[in-house]
């Protein structure tokens, strides 16, 4: 896709970004000509680590941001157009739990306020998750395919202590409902499980993961069509809501082994070699032909 402007006079912001999707959209947005304004969390992140992607601090700005240090929000997103928010969870606070909802709904809605207090702000990019969508009581009966219009059900992830579902769901409501009250123009990336080179079965996404496949909605996504998704769904004029996000579904018993190997690698050698060799599949019922319909044409 032909951006409908002028790259480099674009300057965008990526929060966090001392997150792995954080770190490689800055690389990418840099290689696409963006000046980027990199926000990292106050504490734990070393700032050094941005030196080897760019000796042009006019193209690249590192600053310390703090979800909850709104001026320090509002410093990092000063002069942007754009922003790509990711949420990592606090230094000090690295796991999920029923008190990281509350965490995460405090820090969307700190951000998005800060968006709507940047008048130079065109455009952001919300990272939210697939587990907003799949979890809910009538996925077993519904008739058609989980999508954007879905969203999972608060209090089946709160009965169920799918903690990573619940937090994602009420943290993207809680940044849609601001930016539609505040005029902010949002779009969000509902992203499969990431996977990314140090993925580990602590991964809080994979909580539920036997039903998420056993129902046909347990997808992935690589890392680097993950950026791509970002980087196309803010360069794309036309975008608008919500973008599952994802180009891999496991729902075969050799994707599920495959998968538990690399999540257990100790233990793989142990686990029983499948003989079904992929030939028995589980329907998949989950679509993301609304962001393939966009990327059909985006120049990574």
């Amino acid at each position: 896709m032909a951006p409908s402007f002028d790259i480099s006079t674009h300057t965008v912001c990526v929060m966090d970004a001392s997150g792995q999707l954080g770190f490689r959209l800055v690389q990418k947005l840099l290689q696409r000509g963006y000046t980027v304004h990199a926000s990292i969390q106050k504490y734990g992140v070393d700032k050094e680590m941005f030196n080897e992607i760019s000796a042009d601090s006019d193209k690249l700005k590192v600053f310390r941001s703090d979800p909850f240090d709104y001026h320090s929000l509002i410093d990092a997103l000063k002069g942007c157009s754009g922003l790509f928010y990711t949420f990592e969870p606090p230094f000090d606070q690295p796991d999920y739990d029923e008190f990281m909802a509350d965490v995460e709904v405090r820090a969307a809605h700190n951000v998005l306020e800060a968006c709507a207090q940047t008048e130079t702000m065109d455009k952001v990019v919300f990272t939210s998750a697939a587990t907003a969508t799949v979890w809910r009581e009538d996925r077993k009966t519904m008739e058609l395919d989980l999508d954007e219009r879905h969203w999972s059900d608060v209090n089946f992830c709160r009965k169920f202590k799918l903690w990573h579902g619940m937090s994602k769901t009420l943290a993207e409501k809680t940044a849609w409902a601001l930016a539609m009250d505040r005029g902010v123009n949002m779009v969000s990336i509902n992203s499969g499980l990431v996977m990314s080179h140090d993925l580990s079965i602590k991964n809080p996404y994979l909580r539920g993961a036997a039903e998420m496949y056993e129902d046909g909605v347990f997808v992935t996504v690589d890392l680097e069509f993950l950026v791509d998704a970002h980087i196309c769904v803010y360069e794309d004029v036309s975008s608008y809501g919500r973008y599952l996000c994802f180009n891999h579904i496991i729902n075969t018993q050799d994707d599920a082994v495959q998968l538990a190997r690399k999540l257990t690698p100790a233990a793989s050698s142990s686990m029983p070699q499948s003989d079904d060799h992929g030939k028995s599949f589980i329907e998949q019922r989950i679509s993301n032909k609304k962001l393939n319909k966009l990327m059909v044409d985006f120049e990574a």
